[in-house]
């Protein structure tokens, strides 16, 4: 028994450290952006207590318009990946076609495949569409998601096929199922994929930074970036971490709003 609670006590003193460890970072910027700014770096801040740095990047570069840009980014291509994963989930599912093992495999192979190796022929057929610099040229490579596609089959073959035959007898249309039957039982899925999904685009960098070139389509990113290179930024570590605390405000106010739901669907998800 005194083993026992040795082992546990260890375990939880662990976890504290691994999360102070892990929590450093966040600390060091909170404390800093909220500081006045000075060129030695410590880690707990040593002047005083002061909103100027927010003030001051808020006014220094366009973030209403940043923020904007972001936000229609993140909306719209969660929704677009709403509509085709569900589809495309439904159809390598529950309908029997030709071809689809080697269909669905293909789809699997595009999780392994890292985004950035694709920037290049991309960026090309964009630029011979013409969408370069706007925001669907942003959004558009993302519009489909293999990992969204993998986490719905999963869920949908769970559903026994009694209860879509049952919906269709009753009169159902396809999407009728698909919405009453299918959809609810993959809302571990849904959610998780909401979590991937938002951070991801929220934070991506790269790819905005190719595609955009004006400040009407940038994002909070590639705003972040040229700002800490920029002179407004004064060479000063707290208007940096300003810019920095004012991006990542939304997603730490919504996971600590949302976070036991958050560590439900993973759950959720992992189990089917």
């Amino acid at each position: 028994m005194n083993a026992t609670k040795i082992k546990k006590s260890l375990i939880t003193l662990f976890s504290i450290l691994l999360a102070m460890v892990m929590l450093a970072p966040l600390i060091w910027l909170i404390g800093t952006a909220f500081s006045e700014p000075t060129f030695n770096m410590t880690f707990l801040p040593t002047t005083k207590f002061t909103f100027d740095n927010i003030k001051y990047v808020w006014n220094a570069i366009p973030f209403s318009q940043y923020y904007i840009n972001t936000l229609t980014l993140v909306v719209v291509t969660f929704c677009v990946q709403f509509v085709t994963s569900t589809i495309a989930a439904y159809a390598l599912a529950v309908i029997d076609f030709k071809g689809k093992t080697l269909i669905f495999a293909v789809i699997f192979m595009q999780i392994i495949i890292p985004n950035d190796v694709l920037i290049t022929p991309n960026y090309m057929t964009l630029s011979d569409m013409g969408l370069t610099d706007t925001k669907l040229g942003v959004m558009l490579p993302f519009f489909g998601s293999a990992l969204a596609i993998f986490l719905l089959r999963q869920h949908f073959k769970s559903v026994p096929k009694a209860l879509a035959e049952a919906a269709r007898l009753d009169g159902a249309t396809t999407w009728q199922t698909i919405w009453r039957v299918y959809m609810p039982t993959a809302k571990p899925a849904y959610l998780s994929f909401a979590v991937i999904s938002v951070s991801y685009h929220w934070n991506n960098y790269l790819w905005p930074l190719i595609v955009t070139n004006s400040p009407k389509n940038r994002t909070l990113t590639v705003g972040l970036a040229i700002f800490a290179t920029s002179k407004e930024a004064n060479m000063q570590w707290a208007n940096v971490c300003a810019a920095t605390f004012i991006i990542i405000l939304p997603l730490l106010i919504a996971f600590f709003i949302l976070q036991k739901q958050f560590m439900e669907s993973f759950v959720g998800a992992g189990i089917k």
